[in-house]
C-alpha cells in the first residue's frame, strides 16, 4: 500500500503537468495554420520572397513579390517576430497587395494546407493522447514500479518535445522553453531508465553509475530556453547548443547499447537497441547533425519526428516483463513481420513513384511509405490474434496444444521451489486458457482448512476434495477444480474461474490434464530436492559425519579420479619407463661394448625426460609453491612453464590477493592452469591475455585470446576443453562464469568470485 501511494504521488502530478502543458501546446498548434512565408522589407513594405507551401499559395493567388499588409487583421509591423526572423509563421487571415495595387483578403483554414495540418497538429496530437493512454496502461499494469515510472516520464517528455516542436517554431515563449527542456530531459530519463533496466536484467552496466549528474543538462536547456524568450535574436545559437547537448546524450546512449549488445548479445538489449536506434537515427542524421554542421537539414524536424511514433509501441513491447522469458520468439516474429511489411512498402512506394511521381512530393511519398509500413505490421499482429481466436477452424488443434504443452512444461520446469512452481503453473494456465482467476488451493488434513496462494477466498466441501483423483478435472458451480498433488498432510487443487462462467473445450481439458500430470511429478521431485537440502543443512549443523549415501558417492568419485590418473600414468610415464628398462636390459646382455657410453648417455637423457614428466604430474596434483611461497609465486612459475612451451605472446598481470578462505588459492591456480592449457592445446592464438584482479570482496579473472574460437553451445554440450569443469569450480564457490566465443574470432572468459557468499548465485552467460 505504501509503494502504491508513493507511486501515485509521483504519477498524478506528472500527469496533471503533462495535461496542462500538452493542452496549451495543442491549442497553440491549432489556433492558427502554419504557413511559413519568408518576407523581406523593401521600401518600408514587407515583400514575399519565398513560399514553403507553393500549391496552397498558387491556389490563393499569392506569389513572390506580393506585399503583406496585415496579419490577422493587424498591420504586419505589429508582428514582433519579424524583428528577429523574417517569416510569417502562422496566421488565420492575410491581407495581400498585388504588384498591380489590388488587395486580396485571404482566410486560411487548416485543411487548406493538409501537410501542415497533418505534421504540425494532427499527428502530434494523436501522439500526445496515445502517450497518455500508454502512461496509464504502464502505471496500472506494470509490476516493476521504478522502471515503469522512469519509462512513463521518458515517454511523456518525448511527447511534449514532439508536440512543442511546432509551437517553438512559432517563437512561442512557453513552446521554446518546453521544447528545449524536454528534448534534453527525455534522453537523461532514458539514460536513467537504461541504468535500472540493466540491473533488472542482471547485465553489467558499462557507463558511470552516478546518472543523476546528467540532470544538469535539462536545467541548462531550460535556462537556454528562458534566455531565448528574453533575447529572441540569440535563438538560433541557443537552439544549436541544445541540439549539441541532445546529440551528445544520444551518442552516449547509443554507444552504451552498442557496446553492451556486442559484449553480451542479450535478446533484451537487441530489442532495446532497435527501439532507440530506429526512432532517433532519422532525427540525428537527417536533421540535427546537418543543422549543427551546415545550418540546413535534409528532412524537416516534423518529418523526422514521425519516427518517434515507434517509441511507445516498442517500449511497451519491451517492458511487458511477464513475457521477457519468451523474448526470442517475439524478436523472431517482429523480424518476420518487418521483412514482409518492408518488402511490400518498397513495392508500393516504387509503384507510386513510377505512376504518379511527378505529382507527389518527397514528403508525401515518405508519409505514404511510413503509413503503409506501420499499417502492415499492425495488420500482421491483428491477423495473428484473429487466427488464434479462430484456431479451431483455421488450424489443427492437436499441433497447437502440443506446442503449448511443450512451452508450458519447459517454463514450469525451470523453477526450484514448490511455491514458485505453483505460482508459475497457475500463471501459465491463466495465460494459455485466457482466464482471469486461476489459483491453487491447499487442503490441510490436520486442521481441515483451505489455504490459497494469493489470499483468494474460495472453499469447496472437504468431501469433494477427497473424491478428486490425480489428473481429474471437475466443474463445480461456475469454476473448474483440477486435482494437482497429494501427500501425507496436504492435498492441492487448481481452481479456474472467470468473471461470469467458463466452459473449457475438450482440447483444453486434455492439455490441462497432461500438464497436471507433469506438474505432479515436478512437485514430487522438487520436494525430494528440498528434503535433501534440509537433510544436508541438519547434518552440517549437527556435525555428526556424512550420510552413508554421500560417503558412497564421494568414494565412487575418488575411485573414478584415481582410475583416470592411473590410466594416464600407464599410457605415458609407465610406458616410457618400460622402454628404458628394455634398453638397459639390452645393454646388460650386449657383447659389443664399444659404443656403450653413447647408449648410456641416450638412456640417461630419456630418464631425465621421464622424471620431468613425472614431476609435472606431481606438480599438477599438488602445486609445490602454493603452500610455501603463496599463490603469486605458484602462478608465476606456472606462467614461465607455459611461456617455454607456447607459440603465442602471453600478456598477464597478477594482483596480490588477501583472501580469508585459503581454498580459493587452489581454485585460482586450477583455473589459471586450465585456461592456459586450453590456450596451448586448442586456441592456435597469436596473443593470449590473462589477468587476476583484486576486488573489494573477492577477485576477478579475465582471459582473452585471438585464436580460432569456437561455438559456445557446442563446447558446453560436449563438455570439452575443460569448460564444464571450470564452471563447476566457480559454481562451488558461488561465483559467476561468463564466456563469449565465436568461430575465428577468439574467446573471452570472465570469472567473478566473492568471499562470504552463502547463497547460490551462479550465472553462466554465453554470448
Amino acid at each position: 500500500m505504501e509503494l502504491k501511494t508513493l507511486r501515485s504521488k509521483l504519477f498524478w502530478p506528472a500527469i496533471i503537468l503533462y495535461l496542462i502543458i500538452g493542452f496549451y501546446l495543442n491549442y497553440v498548434n491549432y489556433s492558427a495554420p502554419y504557413i511559413d512565408i519568408e518576407v523581406e522589407k523593401e521600401n518600408g513594405q514587407w515583400v514575399v520572397t519565398q513560399l514553403d507551401y507553393k500549391d496552397w499559395a498558387d491556389s490563393q493567388n499569392i506569389a513572390i513579390g506580393d506585399v503583406i499588409l496585415k496579419v490577422d487583421e493587424r498591420p504586419i509591423d505589429h508582428l514582433n517576430q519579424l524583428k528577429y526572423k523574417s517569416k510569417i509563421l502562422s496566421a488565420n487571415d492575410l491581407t495581400v497587395m498585388k504588384p498591380s495595387g489590388s488587395l486580396i483578403n485571404i482566410h486560411i483554414r487548416h485543411l487548406d494546407i493538409p501537410q501542415q495540418f497533418l505534421y504540425i497538429f494532427f499527428v502530434p496530437a494523436c501522439y500526445y493522447f496515445l502517450t497518455l493512454f500508454i502512461a496509464f496502461y504502464l502505471h496500472f499494469k506494470q509490476r516493476n514500479s521504478k522502471l515503469a515510472d522512469l519509462l512513463i516520464l521518458f515517454m511523456l517528455n518525448v511527447s511534449l518535445a514532439y508536440v512543442s516542436s511546432g509551437v517553438s517554431g512559432r517563437l512561442d515563449a512557453i513552446g521554446i522553453i518546453v521544447n528545449r527542456s524536454s528534448m534534453v530531459l527525455c534522453l537523461v530519463l532514458l539514460l536513467h531508465f537504461l541504468r535500472n533496466y540493466f540491473l533488472f536484467v542482471k547485465t553489467n552496466w558499462v557507463f558511470m553509475d552516478n546518472i543523476k549528474l546528467f540532470y544538469v543538462f535539462p536545467i541548462i536547456a531550460f535556462i537556454l530556453g528562458f534566455t531565448g524568450t528574453i533575447y529572441p535574436a540569440a535563438n538560433d545559437i541557443l537552439s544549436n547548443i541544445v541540439l549539441a547537448m541532445f546529440l551528445l546524450l544520444l551518442v552516449i546512449i547509443l554507444s552504451i547499447l552498442l557496446i553492451s549488445y556486442f559484449k553480451y548479445s542479450s535478446p533484451q538489449l537487441k530489442i532495446l537497441l532497435n527501439s532507440i536506434l530506429i526512432p532517433f537515427l532519422p532525427f540525428l542524421f537527417l536533421y540535427a547533425l546537418p543543422q549543427i554542421l551546415f545550418h540546413t537539414y535534409i528532412l524537416s524536424a516534423e518529418i523526422c519526428s514521425l519516427f518517434l511514433l515507434l517509441i511507445p509501441f516498442s517500449f511497451i513491447f519491451t517492458q511487458l516483463t511477464e513475457r521477457l522469458f519468451d523474448i526470442e520468439y517475439h524478436i523472431t516474429r517482429l523480424r518476420y513481420y518487418v521483412i514482409f511489411s518492408l518488402s511490400f512498402t518498397l513495392w508500393i512506394t516504387m509503384g507510386l513513384y513510377f505512376i504518379a511521381g511527378q505529382y507527389l512530393t518527397m514528403t508525401v511519398m515518405s508519409g505514404v511509405a511510413l503509413f503503409t509500413f506501420s499499417s502492415l505490421v499492425i495488420l500482421f499482429y491483428v491477423k495473428e490474434k484473429v487466427d488464434y481466436r479462430k484456431r479451431k477452424i483455421l488450424f489443427s488443434t492437436k499441433g497447437d496444444y502440443i506446442h503449448q504443452l511443450y512451452t508450458a512444461v519447459d517454463k514450469i520446469g525451470k523453477t526450484i521451489k514448490i511455491d514458485e512452481l505453483l505460482e508459475k503453473f497457475a500463471y501459465e494456465v491463466s495465460m494459455h486458457l485466457e482466464l482471469e482467476d486461476v489459483f491453487v488451493i491447499t487442503y490441510n488434513y490436520v486442521t481441515n482448512e483451505f489455504l490459497t496462494m494469493a489470499g483468494e477466498s474460495f472453499t469447496i466441501h472437504p468431501d469433494t476434495m477427497e473424491e478428486l483423483r490425480l489428473g481429474e478435472i471437475r466443474k463445480i458451480d461456475r469454476v473448474y477444480v483440477a486435482f494437482l498433488h497429494q501427500d501425507a498432510h496436504y492435498k492441492r487443487a487448481l481452481v479456474l474461474g472467470h468473471n461470469n462462467t467458463i466452459h473449457l473445450k475438450d482440447e483444453e481439458l486434455l492439455w490441462l490434464e497432461l500438464l497436471l500430470l507433469y506438474v505432479n511429478n515436478f512437485i514430487e521431485n522438487t520436494k525430494m530436492v528440498e528434503e535433501l537440502i534440509e537433510e544436508l543443512k541438519h547434518m552440517k549443523q549437527a556435525d555428526d559425519g556424512q550420510l552413508p549415501w554421500l560417503n558412497k558417492l564421494l568414494w565412487l568419485r575418488f575411485e573414478e579420479e584415481k582410475y583416470q590418473l592411473a590410466q594416464e600414468l600407464h599410457d605415458t610415464n609407465l610406458q616410457e619407463q618400460l622402454h628404458i628398462a628394455r634398453e638397459v636390459d639390452v645393454l646388460v646382455n650386449a657383447k659389443n661394448t664399444s659404443d656403450i657410453q653413447e647408449q648410456l648417455a641416450k638412456i640417461h637423457k630419456q630418464m631425465l625426460v621421464s622424471l620431468y614428466e613425472l614431476r609435472s604430474y606431481c606438480e599438477n596434483l599438488k602445486p609445490p609453491l602454493l603452500d610455501t611461497l603463496g599463490l603469486n609465486a605458484a602462478l608465476e612459475k606456472l606462467i614461465r612453464k607455459v611461456q617455454e612451451r607456447a607459440n603465442f605472446v602471453l600478456i598477464y598481470t597478477i594482483d596480490r590477493l588477501y583472501l580469508e578462505d585459503e581454498r580459493m588459492n587452489l581454485m585460482i591456480y586450477r583455473l589459471f592452469q586450465e585456461l592456459l592449457n586450453n590456450a596451448l592445446k586448442h586456441s592456435y592464438a597469436a596473443s593470449v591475455e590473462i589477468h587476476l584482479k583484486e576486488m573489494n570482496d573477492g577477485f576477478e579473472i579475465i582471459y582473452n585470446d585471438d585464436g580460432v574460437g569456437c561455438n559456445v553451445e557446442d563446447i558446453i554440450v560436449a563438455e570439452s576443453m575443460g569448460i564444464r569443469g571450470m564452471q563447476e569450480r566457480v559454481k562451488a564457490f558461488n561465483g559467476q562464469f561468463y564466456i563469449d566465443a565465436h568461430i575465428n574470432k577468439g574467446m573471452s572468459i570472465r570469472i567473478i568470485v566473492k568471499e562470504g557468499s552463502e547463497t547460490l548465485d551462479y550465472n553462466a552467460h554465453s554470448g
